[in-house]
């Protein structure tokens, strides 16, 4: 299996790069926000925000360059509805245009009941698919596309998002030690490739200079010390 979980130089450098994008394009914000789990989050990363053509193909471009640095091997890529959607086709488009042309399918919410029918659009589900979704809060989202690659006689391999956010997951209402990502790889098997994590967004803060992002890098840091997970497990 690819270790995806330790950085190589090129990756760490589009990490940056990806960071200062996404906050420049006002989809990573700090503040104060409340995250599904009920934690105040510092800050807040809304993938719905990259919301014309120029921020979609360029985060496109991000995903597709991250994905073949990871070095995973897959056959296909697939999006959950909604936002996994057109998430899947931009990808596929950048991934063509360095060399590797894949197909790409995704799901409806809801079952079509006229036409083809069914809930799947695109090509058939089939050999190793690879999941490409904006954030992984709780590994739930993750295991419903699991659940339907796998109805389809296809295997659910990996995962690519946008933000690692490196924070424990909740179970019940509680904390547990791992994150979902974490989950997602020591406990259903497959491999995670994110463009960035918490610790990207931590350097770049560090990096950037000036009263207001060194108060932001406090605040997250602190987050982080809170709510963070041992990489080492």
């Amino acid at each position: 299996m690819v270790d995806v979980g330790a950085q190589s130089p090129e990756q760490a450098r589009l990490a940056q790069e990806f960071v200062r994008f996404a906050v420049e394009s006002g989809v990573l914000r700090f503040g104060e926000f409340k995250t599904k789990a009920g934690r105040m989050s510092p800050y807040f990363f809304n993938a719905g925000l990259f919301d014309d053509g120029a921020k979609m193909g360029r985060l496109a471009q991000f995903y597709a360059q991250a994905i073949v640095a990871s070095g995973i091997e897959f056959d296909m890529v697939f999006g959950p509805a909604y936002k996994g959607i057109p998430l899947a086709a931009t990808v596929a488009v950048e991934l063509a245009r360095l060399g590797r042309n894949v197909p790409f399918a995704y799901n409806r919410k809801e079952a079509k009941d006229h036409g083809e029918g069914g809930t799947l659009v695109g090509a058939p589900l089939r050999g190793r698919v690879l999941i490409v979704d904006d954030v992984m809060s709780a590994g739930t989202a993750a295991r419903e596309s699991i659940a339907l690659i796998r109805a389809a006689g296809a295997t659910p391999h990996a995962v690519a998002i946008a933000l690692d956010r490196q924070e424990m997951a909740t179970e019940n209402g509680q904390d547990v030690a791992y994150s979902a990502v974490q989950y997602v790889r020591g406990q259903l098997g497959m491999q995670v490739c994110a463009i960035a994590k918490l610790a990207d967004l931590l350097l770049y803060l560090q990096a950037s200079g000036g009263d207001a992002m060194q108060a932001h890098h406090g605040r997250v840091l602190a987050y982080r010390q809170r709510y963070g997970v041992d990489e080492g497990t």
